[in-house]
């Protein structure tokens, strides 16, 4: 377990340790777990105090009463070794201060969103967005008196500027205050950029440093590929069974940022108990070692992959970021990004029936929802995971009915590019 008497080291003879170095032991002392070289899953509800001192001030901690959070184990529903190792070594890959895990992306999104809001506030967010978390914006904050209002990814600053005065006035005349600026880049399914730092400028200019916090959904390319923390964002939000989980055998979510955003978001998981369990936080402990090279092997695939997409008479085109035709977008890639991830959006030519033909006739890659496993997967978001979606917001968002979106694994790059020619050929 974690030894919280002394800092973490991650420097070695004044050199800065990598990421990918610290994954090993960061956090965790086999001393404190009778010399394990991994940290134990610890399946307990509850944690024996020291002394009766000891509890009061954790729960001090805990209620709010105290800021910072327990100095402490306390309770299964509020935190754990493995958690608390797994939230140190996420926040070493982001840059940020404080990470938290939480039982999926969208627990982790609901209690940002349900920690920022109250009655009469507003929220910015970029479009498109994963559809639950639209829904959960529209649909349910709405019932609690919570509007939103909503921009393009590809927005310019002057844009964001303007829609953000409306928000500003449009919370004023509600009673409330803008709460939160939320991003998705790449974009859900179409892999479309928001410009970060358009949008703290933005953010800035018409609210102040002081405005509300810039949270992004950095799933497609995090933690590898974006670091948005150092282009002007203040949370960085994950579903964590995605790339860092990356076997499509758990599911959890995870947010990162400074400590004062970190705190108030803790103090309502612990509320509402959207900590994530000891066993995922376990997993993704073993995931997190091996996090580098899957995503630089399923990076190197999909560069392969889609050069022979682009190239087929069957393919109408792909939103994939190593191919970019938009000027714009690729300077927001340029300044954003360190690689084009392995996600992206495959236009079949002709619609729904074709891009089921190519989905039905697949043998390696496997027809599911999901990405960033090991496995190559493909599915049809405007059926599927945005089938929600109302036709006219789809239409405007470009998720037509002959995107199929493929994430690509760690797999023989020739071997899936045989399985896709096969699959085109049954179009």
């Amino acid at each position: 377990m974690t030894d919280r008497s002394k800092p973490a080291d991650t420097t070695l003879g004044g050199r800065q340790l990598k990421p990918a170095t610290l994954m090993m032991g960061h956090g965790y002392n086999p001393k404190l777990s009778e010399g394990s070289l991994k940290p134990p899953i610890f399946l307990t509800s509850t944690f024996a105090f020291e002394s009766a001192a000891a509890g009061k001030r954790h729960f001090e901690g805990i209620t709010g009463k105290r800021p910072g959070g327990a100095d402490g184990l306390v309770y299964g529903r509020f935190n754990g070794p493995d958690q608390e190792i797994l939230e140190d070594r996420l926040a070493i890959w982001d840059g940020a201060e404080e990470s938290l895990v939480f039982s999926s992306g969208m627990s982790a999104i609901a209690t940002l969103l349900l920690t920022r809001c109250d009655k009469g506030d507003v929220v910015v967010h970029s479009g498109p967005l994963y559809a639950a978390t639209e829904t959960f914006i529209a649909k349910v904050l709405a019932r609690f008196g919570v509007t939103y209002l909503d921009f393009p990814a590809g927005a310019t600053r002057e844009q964001i500027e303007a829609l953000l005065e409306q928000a500003k006035a449009q919370a004023a005349q509600n009673g409330g205050k803008l709460a939160l600026i939320y991003l998705e880049s790449p974009a859900n399914p179409t892999n479309a950029l928001v410009d970060i730092e358009a949008v703290a400028q933005a953010r800035d200019a018409v609210l102040g440093q002081d405005g509300p916090p810039i949270a992004i959904d950095n799933t497609f390319l995090g933690p590898l590929w974006q670091q948005p923390l150092l282009h002007g964002a203040d949370v960085v939000v994950y579903s964590l069974t995605k790339y860092v989980g990356g076997h499509s055998d758990l599911v959890a979510g995870g947010l990162s940022g400074a400590k004062k955003w970190m705190d108030p978001i803790r103090t309502l998981r612990n509320v509402m108990g959207t900590i994530l369990d000891p066993h995922s936080s376990w997993m993704l402990l073993r995931s997190l070692e091996t996090v580098e090279l899957r995503m630089t092997r399923a990076g190197e695939n999909a560069v392969k992959v889609c050069a022979f997409l682009a190239a087929h008479p069957k393919v109408e085109g792909l939103g994939y970021l190593g191919m970019i035709s938009d000027p714009r977008q690729q300077d927001i890639f340029d300044r954003h990004c360190t690689g084009a991830g392995s996600t992206f959006s495959l236009f079949i030519k002709g619609g729904e029936a074709e891009s089921f033909r190519f989905l039905d006739a697949l043998r390696l890659a496997k027809l599911a929802v999901s990405l960033g496993g090991t496995e190559t997967l493909a599915s049809h978001p405007a059926a599927m995971t945005h089938l929600s979606v109302p036709d006219e917001r789809k239409a405007a968002l470009g998720i037509t009915d002959n995107l199929v979106r493929i994430s690509i694994g760690i797999e023989d790059p020739d071997d899936l590019i045989a399985d896709f020619e096969q699959a085109l050929d049954a179009v």
